[in-house]
């Protein structure tokens, strides 16, 4: 196993094992697994995490829901990813339901078919970016010869019809992403993230559901920090509380 750091999330509550030197989570990951909304989950559901990397989203999911029998696959192609996140799910005592496997997304036949109720993903920000000399970094961040719209449709194609896929990106992203749903998608959800009121959204979250023909919504900002730079209630709630962001509504 590579080097590791052994960090928390969720004020102690979730061990996560993370690379010293590669990838490592983001807040994103965080506010990304709160926006899978406890009321659309019935037990049994099945739930894909695409692009895993160091298990951070399914790790949340999974501490959040571990009372609603459901499973949890998260797939990513760093194999040292891959080791670090089971290591993570089985110290949690999560490992019977949720399990990390090697899967390059590029692949042209997938044995996964249109079986999971969900599918939430952090795909890269970037195609253009400068890549990071760390090769770790450099594949979670940037597009491997693949592109975002590449990298929705497969989340779509192992989607159930009517299943939901959740995802966050940056704001530029939009386009791409309402041009790629348009169709197959609809009851879309656009949150839009600011670091601070009086700011542009830096970033977007989206939840959209397979086949279904419901109207689009733009949902109230959701702000992360206070002008003081500390964290604001809501952000809070997620972060420290572990609470879903829609459990208040």
């Amino acid at each position: 196993m590579i080097e590791y750091t052994r960090d928390y999330l969720l004020d102690k509550r979730i061990k996560i094992f993370q690379p010293v030197n590669g990838y490592r989570a983001s807040t994103d990951a965080v506010f990304l697994s709160s926006l899978l909304d406890e009321k659309n989950i019935k037990e049994g559901a099945k739930v894909l995490d695409v692009g895993s990397g160091t298990g951070a989203i399914s790790l949340c999911i999974a501490s959040r829901l571990k009372n609603k029998n459901i499973d949890i696959i998260g797939l990513d192609i760093q194999k040292d990813l891959i080791e670090l996140s089971n290591y993570s799910a089985k110290e949690n005592g999560f490992d019977e339901f949720l399990k990390y496997e090697y899967f390059d997304i590029r692949a042209k036949s997938s044995s996964f078919g249109g079986i999971f109720d969900f599918v939430i993903t952090n795909p890269p920000y970037s195609d253009h970016d400068m890549p990071s000399p760390n090769q770790s970094k450099k594949i979670a961040h940037n597009h491997q010869d693949f592109n975002l719209t590449e990298w929705i449709l497969f989340c779509l194609k192992v989607l159930k019809p009517k299943g939901y896929i959740l995802l966050i990106n940056r704001a530029e992203a939009i386009n791409e992403i309402l041009n790629t749903l348009n169709g197959k998608a609809g009851n879309i959800k656009i949150l839009p993230i600011y670091s601070k009121q009086n700011q542009v959204a830096k970033r977007v979250g989206i939840i959209a559901q397979k086949t279904s023909k419901s109207i689009t919504q733009i949902l109230p900002p959701f702000y992360t920090h206070n002008e003081d730079g500390t964290y604001t209630d809501k952000a809070e709630s997620i972060l420290r509380k572990g609470l879903g962001y829609f459990i208040n509504r």
